[in-house]
């Protein structure tokens, strides 16, 4: 099968790359667009390192074949902080020291940015529940689940003060 031009939106802006036959969205997000926020991690959709939002859902995209989401948008860590400022979840990760090395931080944060999409007052096992599928070998858990709550204070009050 030959390679094929795919679309997808990707951080709000419409973007045409060509796709080898079964090439990932991770693989297609770092090599042909050159957004490397997610990581590949075990390639196996075990660790969230590589998680991105698909059509506003959290998708390991080391498991997603390109072509099935030709048409989608797609969110990665890139396309959160807005005008060069961090975002609610990104400085409440930021201010909780819930990042360490790093390496699994992106996938964290979408998944959190799903969630709080989806419910704006998450109780601490909604949180635990949603980072679930993501692994942090630095941290110990706890002040990711902590970071995430706050973004939702955050979010919750500063949707009062507008």
């Amino acid at each position: 099968m030959p390679s094929q031009i795919v679309s997808l939106v990707v951080n709000g802006e419409h973007r045409e790359f060509i796709a080898a036959p079964g090439a990932t969205l991770l693989a297609c997000l770092r090599e042909s667009l050159g957004l490397t926020a997610a990581k590949r991690g075990c390639a196996q959709g075990a660790c969230g390192s590589c998680t991105v939002l698909v059509d506003g859902r959290p998708e390991a995209s080391c498991l997603v074949a390109v072509e099935t989401v030709a048409g989608g948008s797609v969110r990665t860590l890139e396309g959160v902080a807005t005008g060069g400022d961090l975002d609610e979840v990104q400085s409440a990760f930021v201010d909780c020291f819930a990042t360490q090395c790093g390496f699994c931080t992106s996938g964290m944060i979408m998944v959190a940015e799903a969630l709080l999409d989806r419910n704006p007052d998450p109780s601490e096992e909604d949180v635990i529940e949603a980072i679930s599928g993501n692994v942090c070998r630095c941290t110990g858990y706890r002040p990711i689940v902590q970071a995430v709550l706050e973004a939702a204070a955050r979010r919750r009050e500063e949707a009062v003060t507008r």
